[in-house]
């Protein structure tokens, strides 16, 4: 069984991967219903929560049924990642997760998320001021290295644990990999297979099935996984990958009904909770994945992602129901 400090989260967990604009609570309530173990929010500046900056602050909303729940946050300057850690610490979340993985240039032009990368004193550094400043255990998400010829993440993973991390989740690229090519877990299994590491060593990049899931299990040893991109518009991989395991066959995949009931339910949570301008905008990436595989469905997907009037998405919901609702979805 794994544990993040004093919290037990099963064996081989599948964490939700903290993913802008997407990992809000909404969804990351449809994905613990349907078996995520642990789930991440967004990431949050922490420059911007010493700033008290709107959509940083609001960010750090958590609800009783998502725990354990870890709220991530980036930032390379110490003295505001302590502050945002006694910010965060006030919201109550069971962990608190440190990106130095985002390779996004915003973020690592200022040094912070997978830029931390250049400088891996800097990185044990701020993670041990961290983990003293906080009685919550204190997790890390990062990437394999800056790019291929500055991979060593068994050795950043080995100090990292030495300071007091209680976790690490590893995406298997390279900054300069971005998200292209293929994610290599080779040394993710490396840091796992280090007689010195004690910590849980989760992996991350390319569970996109059931199958992938079960060679990081099986295969590579790591102690869990975390999805990301595979559950955008389809929570229910984590519901799939668990019966894969269970019963090493494919359970069958939603229904249209069931589709349609998903998505409307994640676009009312989602205006409730960032009103109606943003809760349209921001669900939409959700859309193609909610329906993939119907054919002929350019003009129904249009009128979802076009539209900025709830109204107007609730009835293409109606029509795709109606127009479709017999279709039999493949594996």
């Amino acid at each position: 069984m794994a544990k993040i400090g004093d919290i037990d989260v099963g064996e081989f967990p599948l964490l939700l991967a903290p993913m802008e604009d997407v990992s809000d609570p909404p969804f990351r309530a449809l994905c613990k219903e349907q078996g995520a173990d642990v789930v991440y929010t967004e990431f949050i500046s922490s420059e911007g929560l010493i700033r008290d900056a709107a959509k940083s602050v609001m960010k750090l909303d958590i609800y009783e049924k998502e725990r354990p729940v870890g709220i991530q946050i980036f930032g390379a300057i110490l003295e505001s990642m302590l502050r945002s850690v006694e910010i965060v610490e006030a919201s109550g979340p069971d962990i608190i997760d440190i990106n130095f993985g985002c390779p996004v240039k915003k973020v690592v032009s200022k040094g912070a998320g997978a830029g931390i990368l250049k400088d891996i004193d800097l990185m044990v550094s701020l993670t041990k001021a961290m983990v003293k400043h906080t009685k919550l255990p204190i997790t890390v998400k990062t990437r394999l290295g800056w790019d291929d010829d500055s991979i060593k993440i068994v050795e950043v993973a080995e100090r990292l644990q030495d300071v007091g991390c209680k976790a690490i989740s590893i995406h298997g690229r390279t900054r300069a990999q971005m998200y292209k090519g293929e994610a290599n877990w080779h040394p993710i299994a490396e840091v796992k297979n280090n007689s010195r590491m004690h910590i849980p060593v989760f992996g991350n990049g390319d569970v996109d099935t059931p199958e992938k899931a079960m060679l990081m299990r099986d295969k590579f040893g790591l102690d869990g996984a975390m999805i990301g991109r595979a559950s955008i518009g389809y929570p229910w991989f984590f519901k799939e990958v668990k019966h894969f395991f269970k019963t090493g066959t494919h359970c069958e995949p939603p229904t249209m009904q069931e589709r349609v009931d998903a998505a409307r339910r994640h676009l009312e949570m989602a205006i409730d909770w960032k009103g109606e301008t943003l809760g349209v905008f921001e669900t939409r990436r959700h859309y193609t994945n909610y329906f993939k595989g119907i054919p002929h469905f350019k003009e129904h997907r249009m009128k979802m992602v076009t539209s900025d009037d709830s109204t107007d998405v609730f009835a293409a919901f109606d029509e795709v129901l109606e127009a479709f609702g017999d279709f039999e979805f493949s594996r």
